[in-house]
C-alpha cells in the first residue's frame, strides 16, 4: 500500500534528465536530523525544505501555569475547568497561578489581578475568557511561551469570525508566543495512565470528542503519551505536533483526526520528518466528497479534485489514511507496539476451514501476501493435523489439536518458517475450552517470538475471560474485533515498514536554483492569459519535452509548403489563445495526404473559427504520429499544496475513464514510476493485443520535466495539460501532440 517502485535508469536517460536540472532518482535512506543551515533552506520557489519543529516541552510539561479567568464560584463553567487544571498541574509538577481581576484567592490559591502581576514568568497561560485578543497582547509583554484559547466564535462561525481569528493570529505572531486554539478544549490536560509500558500513541484531533476512542485505548493497556486538540489552528497546527511527536522517543505512532489542513506544505514537511524518523502517522481525514465542482479548462484540472490530492499527498509521504475511528484505534495501536516485520508473508491459522477461507479471500483481495507453505513445512504440520485438512495456507487444524499439546507445536512450526512475518488467527466466536486454550497458546507463543501474532475475537459480547484477560492482557498479541480492521492494520504495518526502509526525503533533491529552461519559459509566459497550442508547445520545448514537427501558417499556400516540409501525412489544427478543446468544435483535421486536402482543410478550419467567433493566431500543420499509447500529463494548482502533477490515460475519453494518479512536487523517479503503477490501464504501457511495450522511461522523463516546470514556475502557471502525450514503442520516446497552458 505504501511501497514505492524503483526503476533502472539508462545512462542516456539520466543525462537527459539532469541536463534539464532534474535529479533523476532518490538515493539512500537517511534519518539524520537536518542541520541549522538545512532547516533554513528553501527550494527554487522559495518554499521551505524542512519542518520547523516547535519546542513544545514546556507546553506539555510546564514549570508554571497561569489560568486567566480562573474561578471557584459554584455553577460557573470556568470553575470546573480551573479545578481540572489545578489537578493536572499537580500531576505534571507545575506551579499554578490563578488570574482574575476581582478575586484574591481561587480554591485557596493566591489570585492575581492581571498577568502583569504574576510573581514569575510562566510557561503556559490558559485563557478562560471570551475574547483572548487583549490578553494575548498583555502576555507578549511578560514573555509567556505558550497560551491556550478555549473561546469559540471564530473561523467556525463564518466571515466575521474568520476576520476575528485573523486578528488573533496576527497578534500571536507579533507577540512571539505560540497559541493552541481558539475553539479548543481540555484534552491536552487529561489524565494519562503512567502504569503502562512500551511505545505510546500520541494523539492529534481537531474535534476533541473524535479522539475519545483512541484515548480509551488506555483501558485496554495501550499507552497514550500526549493529546493535542488543535481546534481552529490560528497558530499551532496539526503539522507542528506531528513534527514534535516524531522526535519524542516514547512515541511509537501518531494518530490524527483531521477536519482540514491549515497548510499543505507544512503538513508534508511534518510527514516527511516522521517518515525519516520511522514514526508512523495514521490519520482520519474527513472531506472525501467534493462539495463543489472544480472549474477548470484543462483535462488535468477536471481529473484532480481536492481530496484526490490530499489522498495522494498522504500516500506519497507515508501517512496511513483510514476511514473510521475504530480503524484509527486498531491501526495506530498495532503500529505503535509491533516490532519490525521479519518477512511480508501472512499465514492464516484457524480451527475452521470456512473461517480460514473467508479471511484469506478478504486478505488477498486487500493486497496481503499469503505465501503457500513449502511441502516440507506442510509435512511437518501434518504430524499434528490430519492429512485430509489443508495446511498450505490458510492452515486448518480441524479443531481438536488446539485442545492439547499439539496446538502450541503447530503455532511454533508456522512461526519458524522464514517466509512468515505475520500469523493471523481468526476466532469467530468463543468455543471453550478450545478457544480458551488456543488464546493462551497464541499469547505464550507471542512472548517467545519476534514475529507478529494477530487475533480476531469475533464475539460481540467481549466479556469472555479468554478475551478480557488472556488476549487483552498480552502486550505482544494484537487483538481485533473485526476481520476488516485486522486486515487494514496489518496492511498498514507491512506497508509502513516497506516505505520507511527505502525512504529518502524528496525535499533533499528539490531544485534550489532555476534551470536554464526556466529563463526560456519565463519569456513565453503571458500573465492572466491562456497560451495558444503553438505557444504552449514552445513552453514544453523550453523544458526539453519533444513535440511533433510543425509550422504555424496564416495562408493556404503556406500550409501546402509547410506540409511538404513536415512530411505527409499531416494533421492541421486551429491555434489560438482561447481554444481549449478543438476537437469538439471540429477544428482538427487528421490524415491529410495531398495539397488539395491541405487547401480544403485550411479553408474549413478558418471558416469554423470565424463562425464560432474564435480568434486564431494561425493554423498548425503538424507531423502525424499514430502508433503509441495516448497519455495525459499536466499541472494544476491545489489550494493547499500548490502545484500538483497528474499523469493518466489520455485521448478523447480522458474525462470518461478518469484513470489518473497525482503527486505533489518534489518527488523522484521512484514516485513517477509508482504513479504509472497506480493506473488501472497500466497494462496498456506493457503492450496488449500484440502492441509493443511503450517507452515508459521516456514517459517518466516527461513527468519529471513537467515536475521541474511546476516547481520553477510555481503559481505563475495556473494549469498545464498535455493531451495526448503519445508514448511511442520502447526506445522511441514520447511526443506531446497537443498542449494547453494557462498563466496566472
Amino acid at each position: 500500500m505504501l511501497g514505492s517502485t524503483h526503476g533502472t535508469l539508462t545512462t542516456d536517460f539520466r543525462a537527459r534528465v539532469e541536463a534539464c536540472g532534474e535529479s533523476p532518482r532518490t538515493a539512500v535512506h537517511s534519518t539524520a536530523a537536518p542541520s541549522a543551515e538545512d532547516t533554513a533552506a528553501v527550494d527554487v520557489s522559495g518554499r521551505p525544505l524542512h519542518a520547523d519543529v516547535p519546542d513544545l516541552d514546556r507546553f506539555f510539561r510546564p514549570e508554571s501555569v497561569a489560568v486567566v479567568g480562573a474561578s471557584d464560584a459554584e455553577g460557573k463553567p470556568n470553575t470546573g475547568i480551573t479545578r481540572q487544571l489545578i489537578a493536572w498541574a499537580e500531576r505534571v509538577g507545575a506551579r499554578i497561578h490563578p488570574v482574575h481581576p476581582t478575586r484574591t484567592t481561587v480554591f485557596g490559591l493566591p489570585c492575581h489581578a492581571s498577568v502583569a502581576d504574576l510573581p514569575e514568568q510562566v510557561d503556559l497561560a490558559v485563557l478562560l475568557v471570551g475574547d483572548p485578543l487583549p490578553v494575548i497582547e498583555e502576555l507578549a509583554e511578560t514573555k509567556v511561551k505558550f497560551a491556550v484559547a478555549f473561546a469559540s466564535g471564530f473561523a467556525e462561525t463564518g466571515d466575521a469570525g474568520a476576520a476575528a481569528q485573523d486578528r488573533l493570529a496576527a497578534a500571536v505572531q507579533r507577540s512571539g508566543l505560540r497559541l493552541l486554539g481558539p475553539n479548543t478544549n481540555l484534552n491536552a490536560f487529561e489524565r494519562f495512565r503512567d502504569d503502562l509500558d512500551g511505545p505510546a500513541i500520541a494523539l492529534i484531533t481537531q474535534s476533541g470528542h473524535q479522539g475519545r476512542p483512541v484515548y480509551t485505548l488506555q483501558e485496554l493497556g495501550i499507552r497514550l503519551s500526549h493529546w493535542a486538540p488543535t481546534g481552529n489552528e490560528a497558530d499551532l497546527e496539526t503539522a507542528d505536533f506531528i513534527s514534535y511527536f516524531a522526535e519524542q522517543p516514547e512515541v511509537g505512532a501518531i494518530a490524527c483526526y483531521v477536519e482540514g489542513l491549515k497548510d499543505g506544505r507544512s503538513f508534508l514537511l511534518a510527514a516527511d520528518r516522521a517518515a525519516r524518523n520511522g514514526v508512523p502517522v495514521v490519520a482520519v481525514k474527513v472531506g472525501r466528497t467534493e462539495t463543489g465542482a472544480r472549474m477548470a479548462a484543462s483535462h488535468t484540472g477536471k481529473l484532480t479534485g481536492a481530496d484526490t490530492v490530499v489522498d495522494a499527498a498522504m500516500r506519497q509521504f507515508g501517512v496511513i489514511r483510514v476511514d473510521g475511528l475504530d480503524e484509527l484505534q486498531d491501526t495506530a495501536a498495532l503500529l505503535a507496539r509491533a516490532r519490525k516485520p521479519k518477512a511480508d508473508g501472512v499465514v492464516v491459522y484457524s480451527i475452521s476451514g470456512g473461517t480460514g477461507a473467508h479471511f484469506s479471500d478478504l486478505a488477498t483481495e486487500a493486497g496481503l501476501s499469503l505465501p503457500t507453505l513449502s511441502q516440507a513445512k506442510q509435512d511437518e504440520l501434518h504430524q499434528w493435523i490430519p492429512e485430509y485438512l489443508n495446511v498450505a495456507n490458510p492452515v486448518d487444524n480441524g479443531g481438536h489439536p488446539v485442545g492439547d499439546w499439539r496446538g502450541r507445536k503447530i503455532i511454533d512450526a508456522i512461526l519458524a518458517d522464514p517466509s512468515v512475518g505475520v500469523l493471523i488467527c481468526p476466532i469467530t466466536g468463543p468455543f471453550p475450552p478450545m478457544s480458551d486454550r488456543l488464546a493462551q497458546d497464541l499469547v505464550d507463543a507471542a512472548e517467545a517470538t519476534d514475529k507478529l501474532i494477530c487475533v480476531i475475537w469475533g464475539s460481540p459480547v467481549g466479556t469472555e475471560e479468554a478475551y478480557r484477560t488472556t488476549l487483552l492482557g498480552s502486550s505482544r498479541v494484537a487483538t481485533f474485533r473485526t476481520f476488516g480492521n485486522c486486515i487494514t492494520a496489518v496492511r498498514a504495518y507491512l506497508g509502513h515498514h516497506r516505505f520507511t526502509a527505502g525512504y529518502r526525503s524528496p525535499f533533499e533533491d528539490a531544485p534550489r536554483t532555476p534551470s536554464p529552461s526556466y529563463r526560456k519559459a519565463q519569456a513565453l509566459m503571458r500573465p492572466g492569459q491562456q497560451l495558444s497550442e503553438h505557444a504552449a508547445k514552445q513552453l514544453l520545448r523550453a523544458y526539453g519535452i519533444r513535440v511533433p514537427r510543425e509550422q504555424l501558417v496564416t495562408s493556404a499556400a503556406a500550409a501546402v509548403r509547410a506540409a511538404g516540409l513536415v512530411g505527409y501525412p499531416v494533421v492541421m489544427k486551429a491555434s489560438g489563445p482561447q481554444l481549449a478543446h478543438k476537437t469538439e468544435l471540429g477544428l482538427v483535421k487528421i490524415g491529410l495526404t495531398s495539397a488539395s486536402q491541405i487547401r480544403d482543410a485550411y479553408r474549413e478550419l478558418t471558416d469554423i473559427a470565424r463562425y464560432e467567433n474564435v480568434p486564431l493566431d494561425g493554423i498548425l500543420v503538424c507531423q502525424m504520429v499514430e502508433r503509441g499509447v495516448e497519455m495525459v500529463v499536466g499541472v494544476t494548482q491545489d489550494e493547499l499544496f500548490g502545484p500538483t502533477v497528474t499523469v493518466g490515460l489520455g485521448g478523447v475519453l480522458v474525462e470518461v475513464l478518469r484513470d489518473a494518479a497525482v503527486r505533489v512536487p518534489p518527488f523522484g523517479e521512484d514516485q513517477a514510476r509508482a504513479m504509472l503503477g497506480e493506473l488501472r490501464g497500466h497494462a496498456l504501457l506493457e503492450g496488449v493485443r500484440g502492441a509493443p511495450p511503450a517507452d515508459v522511461d521516456a514517459l517518466v522523463e516527461v513527468v519529471l520535466r513537467i515536475q521541474r516546470m511546476a516547481l520553477e514556475l510555481g503559481d505563475e502557471l495556473s494549469e498545464l495539460d498535455i493531451n495526448p502525450l503519445m508514448v511511442l514503442p520502447r526506445g522511441q520516446g514520447a511526443v506531446a501532440l497537443d498542449a494547453l497552458a494557462i498563466c496566472r
